[in-house]
């Protein structure tokens, strides 16, 4: 007698916690063979919403975290995934890729974070700027994260693509909430088990997995979202973030070009792309007689 086969159910991750998705809806993807992968979570408008709020309260205390906080915690991130690297490789096997591919793909996921841990505390330096005023002033432009970002990630990718558009968002103070491939889900959430493992704080990152089709106008329309990623071709589908997002004149930055396995995914630019410049004025006040600072 044949065995059912009991698939594993994997939920989804909303302010440190591992709900089942509020619509109690689910899908089972198949791999190359035919073969159902998992039970995954079709995320509703609801599971987004409660994300934004997680990802809201968190954005004060992570954005005012010390930069070098924020590397060790990213650090952290690259020492817990190279922990459970067996089971990441296993995972990706499951969905289509060669033994070689899914050890590659993992060993490049490691060294991306690690390559954006070592940008936290550097990428102010050469972004900020000291600006000649013609006045008895000085003026400073610094960049300062925008706040709370929805990201449709990489579809074809079901680790790296995901690493890949995470770790820069939260190196520069935002937090996020991240659409997981839809064929590819299975190391979305199990790399949430790794975010909720590596001191990263509840509401950073907020991973949901289902149908961009149906999550992505919420993705751009959302007035507490400030800025929106998004990894794919579609042309319509770029029209309708960009209508949508003019609502509260979000961001939106689209990463429909990028191959994520080489080295133009690793640019401190994809820090500063969800980055504010903020310039401050200052007077120069006279001590002495003497102009202060020269």
């Amino acid at each position: 007698m044949n065995r059912l086969q009991v698939l594993k159910t994997y939920k989804i991750y909303i302010g440190g916690q591992f709900p089942r998705t509020e619509s109690g809806r689910y899908y089972t993807p198949l791999n190359k063979t035919g073969k159902p992968l998992a039970n995954i979570c079709l995320s509703s408008r609801k599971d987004f919403r409660e994300a934004v709020i997680a990802a809201r309260n968190a954005f004060g205390g992570w954005s005012s975290r010390a930069a070098f906080n924020r590397g060790q915690i990213l650090y952290r991130i690259a020492e817990m995934l190279e922990g459970r690297k067996e089971q990441f490789i296993n995972e990706l096997k499951q969905q289509g890729s060669s033994h070689n591919q899914a050890e590659s793909e993992v060993n490049t996921a490691i060294d991306r974070l690690i390559y954006f841990a070592g940008w936290c505390d550097k990428f102010q330096q050469f972004s900020s700027s000291v600006n000649p005023v013609a006045s008895s002033h000085f003026n400073f432009s610094t960049p300062e994260p925008t706040g709370v970002v929805s990201i449709i990630a990489p579809q074809s990718s079901s680790l790296l693509g995901l690493v890949s558009v995470i770790a820069p968002i939260i190196a520069g103070g935002n937090t996020c909430i991240v659409l997981a491939s839809e064929q590819k889900p299975l190391c979305g959430i199990t790399f949430a088990e790794v975010i909720n493992s590596s001191d990263v704080p509840s509401g950073v990152v907020n991973i949901l997995t289902g149908k961009p089709s149906e999550l992505v106008k919420y993705f751009a329309d959302h007035m507490d979202v400030n800025a929106m990623v998004y990894c794919e071709n579609d042309k319509d589908t770029q029209k309708l973030i960009q209508d949508k997002a003019a609502l509260n004149l979000k961001r939106v930055l689209l990463y429909n070009d990028i191959n994520w396995n080489n080295s133009e995914a690793e640019n401190p630019y994809l820090i500063l792309d969800a980055q504010e410049i903020k310039t401050t004025w200052h007077p120069i006040e006279n001590i002495g007689g003497a102009k202060a600072g020269y």
